[in-house]
């Protein structure tokens, strides 16, 4: 059988490094030279070439072997593993804890017996690393040769290489890469997005993509922000399978809530569908049957979200209380929901720009900008500066072609926003907007909801 160079270089290493340490007796067929010429006739491709004898073919796997151990990043993670993992977590709704039990069912099916791609999605701290880890673990427990690495890590092994002390060459770290048995690539879509690395990224996925070699890949991005010709890969139903976890973040101690730290939805708690008052006595007739008839649009929603829905209305006439019993109504259901006054938004945005601050804005804004249901209250004038604007148009742009739940109120005129909002706002083929028509309960419509 034919070599590489590369594999023709480790053998001939193996042997070097075995000669004068061995107590054994040199090997009968070699006669410990390590290699034999194959006894063929001249029009056999093996003619004259030497080979590795069968003596030297553990150390050459041996050696292959610790190199991929030397590029990938168990450490820690050696110790995860799918007996130490919990599929069945207390303190999870049972939708989520089926979900969480079948994506644990079909990694471990992937690590038995890996075949094609496996697309683990989810939020940070939902389980997918460990699970990606334990399918590592599981293979090399059966000796197998894996590489399990973070992306960015991935693309700092390849600049390495350029060092001029670099004991491996560029291409034949990349090579390792591309064709390793299996691959695990983690936390994809935290690199640099500069065109070497989107271009090196592509070169891996697209050779392994052709060839047909398994590989696992993590991410908790969405497909639609991920590169066009990678994302084209990634989303092919005949190789890969998408696992999407919708557990919250194991890391947090105490009741799985993956509320997040941005949502004021504690401060409505009391805001159900039940405790929602209809004013019979203090309204006319037709109001009555206005406010009605927006308790039901709400709840219609709740039950079956599709599209957008914004509530129009004075300040007071109950278009809050609404927005947040659609909120707890998912609440309930176990679902995550972002609830947000938007000036609260966008101060929350700009504090990220404080240095102290613990948060990244590019985080920030993804968090908002793709939540699975998000409400934001009170829509109005906050959105007179150019940034702001800005902001709240690629948030509503995102979520519009995304087709997410979106939840919204204003006390202001849909057509005195901003004329790209309000063009989401008012497409009759995506948002429903109902006006409440009632005054205040407060009585006084210049008091805030």
């Amino acid at each position: 059988m034919e070599t590489s160079s590369s594999t023709e270089s480790e053998w001939r290493t193996a042997v070097a490094a075995e000669r004068g340490e061995s107590d054994e007796a040199p090997c009968s067929i070699c006669n410990g030279m390590g290699f034999v010429t194959p006894d063929v006739p001249p029009a056999d491709p093996q003619f004259g070439k030497a080979v590795p004898c069968d003596c030297q073919r553990h150390r050459i796997e041996e050696r292959r072997s610790a190199s991929l151990r030397a590029i990938s990043q168990l450490g820690f993670l050696e110790s995860k593993t799918f007996e130490n993992f919990r599929p069945d977590p207390a303190g999870l709704p049972d939708e989520k804890r089926r979900n969480l039990r079948a994506a644990y069912e079909r990694c471990l099916e992937f690590a038995k017996k890996p075949e094609g791609w496996l697309l683990l999605r989810g939020g940070y701290g939902s389980g997918k690393t460990h699970l990606a880890a334990a399918s590592a673990n599981l293979q090399i427990a059966r000796g197998r040769p894996v590489i399990f690495v973070t992306v960015p890590d991935l693309l700092d092994f390849l600049r390495a290489t350029f060092a001029p002390d670099s004991p491996v060459g560029f291409h034949e770290r990349l090579e390792q890469i591309k064709s390793v048995p299996l691959l695990i690539m983690d936390d994809f879509g935290t690199e640099s997005g500069t065109p070497w690395a989107q271009e090196k990224l592509f070169q891996i996925l697209n050779h392994r993509y052709n060839a047909r070699l398994p590989t696992i890949i993590t991410t908790n991005h969405e497909l639609e922000e991920i590169e066009l010709r990678v994302r084209s890969r990634l989303v092919d139903p005949g190789l890969v399978q998408i696992v999407t976890i919708l557990a919250p973040d194991f890391r947090l101690s105490g009741v799985h809530d993956d509320q997040s730290d941005l949502s004021s939805l504690g401060l409505h708690w009391g805001q159900t569908f039940a405790s929602f008052d209809l004013r019979q006595r203090d309204l006319p007739r037709n109001d009555q049957k206005n406010l009605q008839r927006a308790i039901e649009a709400a709840r219609s929603y709740a039950e079956a979200p599709e599209g957008w829905l914004a509530f129009t209305g004075a300040y007071g006439c109950g278009k809050t209380h609404l927005a947040a019993a659609i909120a707890n109504h998912w609440r309930q259901q176990g679902y995550p929901v972002l609830f947000i006054s938007v000036p609260d938004l966008l101060d929350d945005l700009r504090a990220t720009f404080d240095p102290s601050s613990s948060t990244s804005y590019s985080k920030r804004f993804k968090e908002i900008r793709a939540a699975r249901y998000l409400i934001l209250d009170d829509l109005g004038i906050e959105s007179a500066t150019s940034w702001a604007r800005e902001k709240l148009n690629q948030i509503f742009d995102y979520r519009y072609n995304a087709q997410l739940p979106t939840v919204i109120t204003t006390a202001t005129e849909i057509e005195k926003l901003d004329n790209r909002l309000a063009s989401r706002m008012l497409d009759a083929t995506h948002c429903t907007v109902f006006a409440i028509l009632v005054t205040s309960y407060r009585g006084a419509a210049s008091k805030p909801e």
